[in-house]
C-alpha cells in the first residue's frame, strides 16, 4: 500500500488530465447533442436523416472502436494529423453528443404542446418559442439524465488509455507495472474515480433541489 501512497502525486496528475478531457468533451458533447436533437425535431427530412444516422452509428458501435477509428483510422489518412488528446476529446464528445441528443429530444417532447401554441399566438416566432419557452423547461427536466450521462462519460474517458493518453487509468497501469503492486494501485485508482463521481452526484443533487426537480 505504501507504493500506492507514494504514487498519489503521479496519479493526481493523471486525474487532472482525465478531468480536463471530460470537461471539454462534455461541453462539446452537449452542444452537439442540442444541435442534433433540434435536427431530429425539424421538419426538414435531410437534417432528420443525417441526425438519425449519426446517432445510430454512435449508439450501434463500441466506444473502443470509435477511439481506434478516430485516432488510428483518421490519422492513417495523409491529410489528417490528430494528437492523442484531440482525438480523445473528439471521440468522447461525439459519443456523449449522440446520447445527450436523445435526452434533450425527450426533454423537449415532454413539454406540453399547448405552450408552443400559446407562445405562437402571442407573436413568438418558432426560434423564440424554442429558445425562451421550451428549451429552459426541457433542460431543467433533463438535468438528472444529463448527470447520468456525464458520469458515464467520465468513466468512458478511462478507455483513452489505450491510445497512450496519460490519464488516471494509464498512470495507474504504469505504476502497477513498475511497482508490481497491482491490487493496491488499482484499488487506489478505483477510489479516486469513486470520489470524483460521488462529488459529481452530490453536486447534481444540490442543483436538482435548487430547481425543485424532485
Amino acid at each position: 500500500m505504501e507504493a500506492a501512497i507514494n504514487a498519489l502525486p503521479y496519479l493526481m496528475q493523471g486525474l487532472v488530465t482525465t478531468l480536463y478531457i471530460f470537461g471539454v468533451a462534455i461541453i462539446i458533447g452537449f452542444i452537439i447533442g442540442l444541435v442534433v436533437a433540434l435536427m431530429r425535431l425539424t421538419h426538414i427530412k435531410p437534417l432528420q436523416w443525417i441526425a438519425k444516422i449519426y446517432v445510430n452509428i454512435i449508439r450501434g458501435t463500441p466506444l473502443l472502436v470509435q477511439i481506434f477509428f478516430i485516432y488510428f483510422g483518421l490519422n492513417s489518412l495523409s491529410f489528417m494529423s490528430l494528437d492523442r488528446e484531440v482525438a480523445g476529446i473528439i471521440t468522447i464528445a461525439l459519443n456523449a453528443g449522440a446520447y445527450l441528443s436523445e435526452n434533450i429530444r425527450a426533454g423537449i417532447q415532454s413539454i406540453d404542446k399547448g405552450q408552443t401554441e400559446a407562445s405562437r399566438s402571442l407573436g413568438f416566432s418558432g426560434v423564440q418559442t424554442m429558445r425562451f419557452i421550451i428549451l429552459p423547461q426541457a433542460l431543467r427536466r433533463m438535468l438528472p439524465t444529463f448527470t447520468n450521462q456525464a458520469i458515464i462519460t467520465l468513466k468512458d474517458t478511462s478507455l483513452l488509455s489505450v491510445i497512450g493518453i496519460a490519464d488516471l487509468t494509464q498512470r495507474g497501469e504504469v505504476q502497477a507495472s513498475a511497482t508490481f503492486e497491482s491490487f493496491a494501485m488499482w484499488t487506489t485508482v478505483g477510489i479516486i474515480y469513486f470520489i470524483v463521481i460521488y462529488i459529481l452526484t452530490l453536486l447534481s443533487n444540490f442543483i436538482e433541489r435548487r430547481f425543485k426537480l424532485r
